[in-house]
């Protein structure tokens, strides 16, 4: 649709991929600011690199399959996708530029810390011995050189690999060859070094060095470096398909052939390697994106995690835990929250563990979006099939990315004997709920929501909220969900949830109109949120109309934010921040004044069109007042900040605030403290 304001005119979108580009910025910045530890600087490069994979894999590869199928209408931000790729291509290369050059500073930064990451020439003959000595008993038994001729065709790369194209001879014949760096084994190796050193090596960096070793008999011409990215997007006709976990399986061992949206280079290969390379995975060589560092900066997570520096990493902390003497009687008290990394998450795993073995314990219903390796939870619940109690898990496999591994534990736990449901056709269920039946004086239902996926891993660096109730209206509308998300049933009237498809977006709009009109009664019109993305241009148009109406809005949005705010007659009502820092911030609250009677909401969905038409999701209100009151105190501090947090401008810029007149304020550092005090 053409959207338009109040007034007629368009209104002021900023782009969603190029908006997501920006957050990715912000991640590489906190690599260049001197506040943060060395070690962890070097690990944001490695994020902003993962997350530049991920956004190739699905928005340039979205933006591909568009213009490769003839589409040309021109979407919510005015653009068609063949007048929008230049953008973000364009967009994507200074972003690389931009972390290349934050990479020679960084490097010599960690060589005045005496952390080096060498080149096979700058190492000493110990360390050259030491090199060698890895290849042959490491490298060489587990690469296989490929030709590349009639007899052999072209390999397939997965996504991600690296690998050298290679040009040899042998009596005035020339031959082309592939060698892959293998990724069962660590990308860096660390060298022998004097006292007070870290010494590494990239295990490509040897592997150039003995590539004649692969060659016996013929001579190497050239050789260089290039790394693949694939769409990944799944092809499923998901109303059609009879066994969802089969056609999800059977598509993720697609992605290996899918269509190559991205190739990296090394800066001055020979050009007859590089129309090789381009014309085999088939791609425009004028796309090509050339190198001049080391291909693939995603290494640096393992030079953070090896040095023993503490000077050059955050300060530990031990989330702090709350006090009882057994989670059920605990829940039965009163409602309460979490506030992950700051809070342990292990009150959430004791619930399953305890609910595992509590011969009261009659059943347990959980929703599983992503979980970690060696997972407690996973654990727990196969220990309460094994204890006879009813288990039921509803395990997302179309989790983007998580697609392998939510397969694997969907059979583990079918196999234990949990009844597992593999997701909805045409819905991602991103909720995060557990409920457990337990028979005491009566049966009393214990329910645990969440802001955030039940992984005890990323629970210790993002930032979310875990919610613990035994309140009987809660306890029966999570019932309900999952009548309807295991079977066949309509949802019935709900007391304390709101979900979607069905109807979030309108309760929320609901809310915002209500703001309007008490704006004009009373003049106290407010609205404070907290979100990763804010995309969906109903609920913009909406905001915009608060705006004029002269209701004051702020809004703390992580990643992608599509709303223009501070334009005068239009949001100049509305003040935006993002905060990237320590922890990934990954809660969702919601606070709306009510004529001073606030409301005050959590969700596991931003406010995205995905969260409102395409996954099924939860928002739920919070009535104890003390905890109201705690949220609002995370929400004031979080706006405080100074250190970590961006200003979005009416210009689309994120700008660092002015420095405080008392110096800068760490909302997430000041929370750990707060906490663990």
């Amino acid at each position: 649709m053409d959207t338009k304001d109040i007034t007629g005119a368009k209104i002021p979108f900023i782009p969603r991929d190029l908006s997501w580009l920006a957050f990715n910025n912000r991640v590489l910045q906190e690599a260049t600011d001197p506040n943060n530890p060395l070690l962890e600087r070097i690990k944001f490069m490695a994020i902003f690199v993962n997350n530049l994979d991920e956004f190739h894999m699905v928005r340039v590869a979205g933006l591909k399959r568009l213009i490769d199928s003839g589409y040309n209408r021109k979407d919510v931000f005015g653009f068609t996708p063949q007048e929008f790729y230049p953008k973000v291509k364009s967009a994507v290369l200074e972003s690389v530029r931009d972390l290349y050059g934050t990479y020679a500073k960084i490097k010599a930064e960690l060589g005045e810390n005496k952390i080096f990451i060498k080149s096979y020439q700058e190492l000493n003959a110990e360390q050259k011995k030491f090199a060698n000595r890895y290849f042959e008993t490491n490298i060489f038994p587990i690469v296989t050189p490929m030709a590349v001729d009639q007899g052999h065709p072209f390999p397939v790369f997965a996504s991600k690999t690296i690998a050298f194209v290679i040009k040899l001879s042998r009596k005035d014949i020339f031959y082309t060859a592939l060698v892959t760096v293998p990724k069962v084994i660590p990308r860096t190796l660390r060298l022998p070094s004097e006292k007070n050193e870290d010494c590494f090596i990239l295990i490509e960096e040897i592997m150039r060095e003995h590539l004649k070793d692969f060659f016996k008999g013929y001579d190497i011409s050239s050789s260089a470096l290039f790394r693949v990215i694939r769409d990944s997007e799944l092809s499923i006709d998901e109303e059609y398909t009879p066994d969802l976990l089969k056609a999800i399986e059977n598509e993720v061992k697609k992605r290996p052939r899918a269509k190559v949206v991205s190739l990296e280079m090394e800066k001055g290969s020979d050009s007859q390697l590089q129309e090789i390379i381009c014309g085999e995975m088939e791609f425009a060589k004028e796309e090509l994106c050339f190198i001049d560092k080391e291909i693939d900066l995603s290494f640096l997570f393992e030079i953070a995690s090896q040095p023993a520096r503490p000077v050059l990493n955050y300060p530990a902390f031990t989330p702090a835990k709350i006090e009882y003497e057994d989670i059920f009687d605990k829940i039965k008290e009163g409602d309460f929250i979490l506030h992950h990394p700051y809070q342990s998450f292990a009150p959430t795993l004791e619930l399953l563990q305890r609910a595992a073995k509590d011969p009261q314990v009659l059943g347990i219903k959980m929703t599983l979006y992503r979980t970690n390796d060696d997972s407690g939870i996973i654990k727990a619940l196969k220990e309460a099939t094994k204890n006879k109690k009813q288990v039921t898990i509803l395990v997302e496999i179309k989790a983007r990315f998580d697609e392998e591994r939510n397969i694997n534990w969907a059979r583990e736990l079918e196999e234990s004997g949990c009844h597992v449901i593999y997701g909805l056709p045409g819905m991602k269920t991103h909720s995060k709920m557990i409920l457990i039946v337990r028979k005491e004086e009566r049966i009393r239902r214990y329910v645990h929501l969440s802001t955030g996926n039940y992984n005890e891993k990323t629970s210790g660096v993002y930032t979310d909220i875990g919610y613990f109730t035994a309140n009987d209206d809660f306890a029966r509308d999570i019932s309900d969900m999952f009548n309807v998300i295991t079977g066949y049933s309509l949802p019935s009237r709900r007391r304390r949830i709101v979900t979607s498809p069905a109807d979030m977006r309108q309760y929320f709009i609901e809310l915002i109109e209500r703001e309007n009109q008490l704006q004009k009664n009373y003049k106290n019109g407010f609205i404070f949120l907290k979100m990763n993305s804010l995309e969906d241009s109903k609920i913009i148009e909406k905001l915009y109309a608060a705006s004029c109406a002269g209701v004051k809005i702020k809004i703390i949005v992580r990643g992608i934010c599509c709303l223009t705010p501070g334009l005068p007659g239009l949001s100049e009502n509305i003040k935006v921040k993002s905060v990237v820092g320590r922890f990934l911030e990954h809660s969702r609250i919601y606070i709306f004044n009510n004529n001073a009677d606030p409301q005050v909401f959590l969700s596991s969905a931003d406010w995205m069109y995905r969260n409102f038409e395409r996954r099924i999701e939860l928002l739920f209100e919070i009535s104890r007042q003390e905890i109201k009151e705690h949220l609002r105190f995370i929400m004031d501090t979080y706006w405080k900040d100074t250190s970590k947090t961006r200003i979005l401008n009416q210009n689309g810029q994120y700008l660092r605030p002015p420095s405080a007149a008392d110096g800068k304020f760490n909302a997430q550092e000041t929370l750990i403290k707060y906490y663990t005090a």
